[in-house]
């Protein structure tokens, strides 16, 4: 999508804008451009293909997506509180939602891969990682982040990986197996916890030193709240520089991954390309192409030189 970069550069954000180019788009793509920050990011390549849920579900229900290659269940883990009578309680923590709980899985998996260890702090470390992706520390947004902590902590995860006509993937796995908690200020209920440093567990983290998807910290921080294109960015970023031809992914297949939110295939059809087109604005060497059969995704350049990753490391 280099229209609306090619814009920015010559006419800035307004000429872009009154180029019939959807704001959101031009802004995400200007936060891009704008950002000096050649840090790195790195996630796991099952995200990729198959990711959390986009908004809150029930706290009992588990979570699942299938995509081409990839099943992936999420069950919700429970805390035991005790109540005001002295009872005990078991009470469900929900499945991790949205874009915050994709900023600190991003932020565990780079930090694990960073330091070649599965202990990641999460307290001091993470706040300031995410206020340079643009999510503050205080107020709602500091809630929010601690329930996602938690939710991650104790939720259980399955991701079944097809290799060619056999299964063979993640069974029963917890993302962190060791995880330091104290209780959150904010005058919950006895027992509700923030998450301050954690442990990966061995088979999360041997996988994602197998299969690590390396991302631009600026594309992640311009699209820090917005989890459907976060999902997007991050398949681009998996698909594209392996591809030897053009590939075809079909309205269907795309829904199954992307749109299990939308009950209609057509009213899918209609909100991917923006999601699409917001991922490109991140990744300005991404090729692809909206058809009416679905995705066409063509062989481009990664959006981290491999160089980078080297060096990085």
């Amino acid at each position: 999508m280099g229209t609306v970069h090619e814009l920015i550069e010559a006419k800035g954000r307004r000429g872009a804008i009154d180029a019939g180019i959807e704001r959101a788009i031009v802004e995400a793509a200007a936060a891009y451009l704008s950002d000096e920050d050649s840090g790195l990011g790195f996630a796991y390549s099952g995200w990729a293909q198959c990711a959390l849920p986009h908004k809150r579900l029930a706290d009992d229900a588990p979570w699942g997506i299938v995509s081409e290659r990839v099943k992936l269940m999420v069950e919700p883990g429970r805390r035991q509180v005790v109540a005001a009578d002295g009872s005990q309680l078991f009470e469900f923590v929900g499945v991790p939602f949205g874009s915050h709980a994709r900023l600190i899985l991003l932020y565990l998996q780079t930090e694990a891969l960073r330091t070649g260890s599965r202990e990641v702090e999460l307290g001091g470390s993470m706040r300031g990682w995410l206020a340079r992706v643009g999510i503050p520390a205080g107020g709602m947004t500091g809630k929010s982040v601690r329930d996602q902590a938690e939710r991650i902590s104790r939720c259980k995860l399955t991701f079944d990986i097809a290799t060619g006509n056999r299964a063979s993937g993640l069974v029963q796995q917890t993302i962190v197996d060791r995880a330091l908690f104290i209780e959150a200020d904010d005058g919950a209920v006895q027992g509700r916890l923030s998450l301050e440093t954690a442990k990966l567990s061995e088979g999360f983290f041997e996988q994602l030193r197998k299969h690590p998807v390396p991302l631009e910290e600026a594309a992640i921080k311009a699209l820090s709240n917005n989890a459907p294109a976060l999902d997007c960015y991050l398949w681009l970023a998996y698909r594209l520089h392996v591809l030897k031809a053009d590939r075809l992914v079909p309205w269907a297949a795309l829904k199954a991954q992307f749109g299990t939110g939308f009950s209609k295939l057509y009213h899918f059809k209609n909100k991917f390309p923006g999601t699409l087109a917001l991922a490109q604005a991140v990744y300005p060497a991404a090729r692809v192409e909206v058809t009416e059969d679905g995705v066409v995704l063509k062989p481009s350049r990664p959006p981290v030189a491999p160089k980078l990753i080297s060096a990085s490391r």
